[in-house]
């Protein structure tokens, strides 16, 4: 086996820009030519919100449309019509499909004219264009419905049917709700004052989704692009090796927390699990791990960067804007929700190390964690400064630009990771790129938002969704959980997470759900399906890596990331988790819950210094019950504290139990580097 900082060493974490493949490519074809427009366009666009974020913003509407403009265009060229990719050719000798590719050409050229159409009609006179509100002129519609189509158009591209579908859904109901019968039927809607909403208003495509993204959203995934091609991704990569190789499971350990590393600044599971996967499963493999384990434990690890703070997932931004809260609020009420999701992930790869003998590696054979350090330190200060600018009270926009300047800046300090002007404008480029799914979801989910504004539709919703479960908070926690993780089979987690705060969560409050848990129920839940069969992309895309079936993989990783199943339940009936009351209950609370994770875990793995029989992994299973449970709910009349207490107790016996008497753990080593791993 080769030594591990040859192979650390030899990793790149970079995603391949636009600009990079024009410049390569020294042909003056159409598509090098489009490819190169795309370019400029992102690089543009990201210079403007950087000078936005320093300067200040100008009048809303002609920012918010200037952005979503150029996502259109970007959204419309960059998935053509009729092509695979961008850069495929229209035109191939004798090949069949010609004309429908030059068609679909002209419709992508024709969609793009008709985006910028609609932003010129904007821009011309846009005072009076927004004192017309409620009065609108023949040509205020037209253009309107064109905006309309053209979002969903972009949706299909961007994003996928689900979200076109269930866009369309909501604005047929709002036109024609006497035709719906039950809890849809409704009085219609005239189709003049339904393009006042959606496109005048600040309740439609324009609202709240596309204000967050952007303002806050496009400049932190600028963020993430520039931290990651200034060598960032790699360093992650190898401070993790260093700390965990040498410990039991460590390759699986250096994945989750390279992992969550990564996650932070991609907010892509399935984008993870590609760049930190493909070092990280070969590595599990050659080590003895179970393909289908080292895939799951990949997606796991992957999917729970969405919610690794400082830097989560782009919904956490309009969480915070819903609430009317500061993203630090958002950030801080995340940091023992995530902590709990990693350890138990965590002490699920070293159960597994120690239940089939995975050997460590030699410290010799990792890199040096002070090398390492010494190689990357300056990089970890940009996330300092991000943090310490949010602590201070400045804006989100704000702390992001200084962060992104003192990336730049920092990455001086060592050659290694001096980024060039090429480097600076590619990471630019993609990171613009990124967004533009963020975008485009958060325009459909104005359309669904505002659908629901013009029909009435959400308020019965939330009392129908109320009735239906009964008052039980429970059930209606169920039915959440549900429909976010068959919205997420389809959907962004930004859109899974608008629209299941859109429909469910004021039920969520209105039963008395803490607003900032029922926020991140959904949220957590949005996240979720990356891991959750039958469409579990992230699982997927590491069972591609790993080797392993599809399926069995997505299955495996549902057990091996239960804790993101068990914990939003959790912060729902424990607020203190999420710092809501007094800090000593907060930290009673995470210890216990710690412990409940734990218990999880070993009844899962069912291996605690030895092989646990089925009575004592059901023991386990109870005692994480009762060490998860609230303490101040009296079940039963048993006061919560004392159920704690019961399963501390309960889950100190097993382990006393399998310190006497039973066999204990397998040696370290027994399986050798290239053992063939157990099926």
């Amino acid at each position: 086996m080769d030594q591990v900082p040859d192979q650390v060493a030899s990793e790149e974490v970079k995603e391949a820009s636009l600009l990079e493949t024009v410049l390569r490519d020294r042909r003056l074809s159409l598509p090098v030519v489009v490819a190169l427009v795309c370019s400029v366009l992102s690089i543009a666009l990201a210079l403007f919100h950087l000078y936005v974020a320093e300067f200040g913003t100008p009048d809303s509407r002609s920012f918010r449309g200037t952005h979503l403009t150029v996502m259109l265009v970007l959204a419309v060229l960059l998935k053509p019509l009729f092509r695979k990719s961008l850069m495929e050719p229209l035109m191939v000798a004798g090949a069949r499909g010609n004309a429908k590719r030059i068609a679909g050409f002209a419709a992508d050229l024709a969609l793009v004219g008709l985006g910028i159409v609609v932003q010129v009609y904007t821009l011309a006179d846009v005072t009076a264009f927004q004192s017309r509100e409620g009065a609108l002129l023949a040509s205020d519609v037209a253009v309107g419905s064109a905006l309309v189509l053209l979002v969903l158009e972009a949706t299909r591209r961007a994003v996928g049917w689900t979200m076109v579908c269930l866009a369309s859904f909501f604005i047929v109901h709002s036109l024609y709700a006497p035709y719906f019968f039950g809890l849809l039927y409704g009085p219609p809607t005239p189709f003049e004052r339904y393009i006042d909403v959606i496109f005048l208003r600040t309740e439609g495509i324009f609202g709240i989704p596309i204000y967050v993204a952007s303002t806050y959203i496009v400049l932190f995934i600028l963020f993430g692009a520039i931290l990651i091609r200034s060598g960032a991704g790699r360093f992650f990569i190898d401070l993790a090796i260093a700390l965990t190789g040498h410990r039991t499971g460590g390759p699986a350990k250096a994945s989750v927390v390279a992992s969550a590393l990564m996650g932070t600044m991609s907010g892509s599971a399935v984008a993870n699990v590609v760049t930190t996967g493909s070092f990280t499963i070969p590595m599990m493999r050659k080590l003895g791990y179970r393909p289908k384990f080292a895939a799951a434990v990949e997606a796991c690890a992957s999917s729970g960067g969405q919610i690794t703070p400082p830097v989560m997932g782009a919904a956490a931004f309009v969480i915070a804007e819903f609430l009317h809260v500061s993203y630090l609020w958002v950030v801080v009420a995340a940091i023992i929700p995530t902590f709990l999701y990693f350890a138990t992930v965590y002490l699920m790869v070293h159960l597994e190390a120690e239940k089939h003998g995975i050997e460590r590696i030699a410290k010799d054979r990792l890199p040096a964690f002070r090398a390492v350090l010494a190689r990357g330190w300056h990089l970890l200060l940009s996330l300092a400064i991000l943090v310490a600018f949010l602590a201070a009270g400045f804006t989100p926009m704000l702390a992001a630009f200084w962060a992104i300047l003192s990336i730049v800046a920092l990455s001086f300090v060592n050659r290694n990771t001096r980024m060039s002007a090429v480097d600076l404008f590619a990471a630019l480029e993609t990171g613009v790129r990124s967004a533009m799914p963020v975008t485009i979801a958060c325009a459909c989910a104005g359309i669904i938002i505002g659908s629901m504004f013009v029909s009435g539709l959400g308020l019965k919703f939330t009392n129908s969704v109320i009735a239906l479960s009964g008052g039980s908070l429970f059930v209606l926690l169920v039915l959440t959980a549900i429909a976010a993780i068959i919205l997420g089979m389809g959907m962004t987690t930004t859109a899974v997470y608008i629209t299941v705060a859109a429909l469910i969560v004021p039920a969520l409050v209105e039963v008395g759900v803490v607003p900032i848990a029922g926020h991140l129920f959904a949220f957590y839940y949005g996240v979720v399906s990356g891991i959750t069969p039958p469409v579990a992309l992230a699982a997927f895309a590491a069972a591609a890596l790993a080797g392993s079936p599809p399926m069995s993989t997505a299955v495996e990783s549902a057990r091996v990331g239960i804790a993101k199943y068990l914990v939003p339940f959790a912060f729902v009936y424990n607020p203190s988790l999420l710092f809501e009351g007094p800090l000593w209950l907060t930290a009673y609370s995470g210890l216990a819950a710690l412990a409940g994770v734990g218990a999880v875990s070993v009844a899962l793995e069912g291996w605690l210094r030895g092989p646990l029989p089925p009575a004592l992994r059901v023991l386990a299973g109870l005692a994480a019950v009762c060490l998860i449970f609230p303490p101040g709910l009296d079940p039963l009349g048993l006061p919560g504290y004392l159920l704690n207490g019961l399963g501390a107790v309960g889950f100190a016996l097993i382990y006393l139990a399998r310190s006497r008497g039973a066999p204990g753990p397998r040696t370290p080593g027994r399986r050798a580097a290239g053992e063939r791993a157990r099926p």
